[in-house]
């Protein structure tokens, strides 16, 4: 049995929950991988996981191997990069992760150049507005929106954005421009849920913060519904400033109460900890860092 392959199938069924959804992401045949985790406990002599039609849970032994595996193939995976010569020139796989605005934006029009400027550098560019965990999803670097708040990643910081509430001219038309934030309650609203970071209803004045919705008109899951709900006249938006800049500049949308927006939010590239730092990370980081803090001087 190969030892190292099924503890890869089972670190794949417990992120995904499930012995199917596993199967999806590893492209392989659910009876493969079932059998390949029917395998290891054998081989261990304990059970693993607890199936159900659904999902599976770990038993106490499953928690305690599904740790140990990690960190196995994680030193795997640092030793072949060691061995292939990541330390000593940029090359290899880099795996970055960001927003997806942002990411399609911002981010994705400079890797490109970087890539073309290093060709022996491979990115897989993942586009989630969910944060990832790096270190158990073997992530190189991040693009943070937001305070950090884990400690043990370092950070670089890029820019800001800035947290704007807008709408369009024909809904202003109708139904008028707030001139206060208390005015906000006589008009409908678009919100969208599931970000790890998410513009507020949340205004300054005088230093103190203080928060008005409007009326909850529609409710979505995606930025990009918020944004075409606006535009088709149904209400008032929170996002961020760079999800709208097309929008803005063409004037399709209006950024209403600016004097009381919040403090704008950091945007940061993060990694972990890593001595040495692998080269083709280092070169990253020097490659986008300027490009980032440049591009996020601009309008919007």
């Amino acid at each position: 049995m190969d030892r190292l392959e099924a503890m890869s199938m089972l670190l794949a069924v417990v992120e995904a929950g499930s012995l199917s959804a596993g199967a999806r992401q590893l492209r392989a045949p659910l009876s493969t991988v079932s059998r390949k985790i029917a395998g290891l406990e054998q081989h261990l002599g304990t059970r693993l996981v607890i199936r159900t039609s659904r999902h599976i849970a770990l038993t106490e032994a499953g928690r305690a191997f599904v740790a140990a595996s990690r960190r196995i193939l994680g030193q795997l995976e640092e030793a072949e990069r060691e061995a292939a010569g990541e330390y000593k020139a940029a090359r290899g796989a880099l795996h970055v992760t960001a927003p997806i605005a942002f990411g399609e934006r911002r981010l994705l029009p400079i890797a490109l150049d970087f890539l073309a400027a290093q060709p022996e550098i491979n990115l897989r560019l993942t586009l989630t507005d969910q944060q990832i965990d790096l270190v158990n999803e073997h992530i190189d670097v991040a693009l943070r929106i937001g305070h950090l708040t884990d400690s043990a990643l370092i950070a670089t910081r890029v820019g800001d954005v800035r947290r704007v509430i807008c709408a369009s001219p024909a809904y202003l038309a109708r139904r008028g421009v707030p001139r206060l934030p208390e005015d906000l309650a006589q008009h409908d609203g678009i919100s969208f849920q599931g970000f790890a970071t998410s513009p507020e209803w949340r205004y300054r004045r005088d230093s103190a913060a203080f928060t008005v919705e409007p009326h909850p008109r529609l409710a979505v899951n995606t930025t990009e519904a918020a944004i075409q709900a606006a535009l088709a006249d149904l209400g008032v938006i929170r996002v961020l400033s760079y999800q709208v800049a097309d929008e803005l500049a063409s004037g399709r949308l209006q950024v209403l109460l600016p004097d009381f927006a919040p403090e704008p939010l950091p945007v940061s590239l993060v990694y972990p900890e890593a001595v040495p730092l692998p080269l083709k990370v280092r070169c990253f980081l020097d490659w986008t860092a300027p490009r980032l803090r440049a591009r996020m001087a601009e309008p919007y």
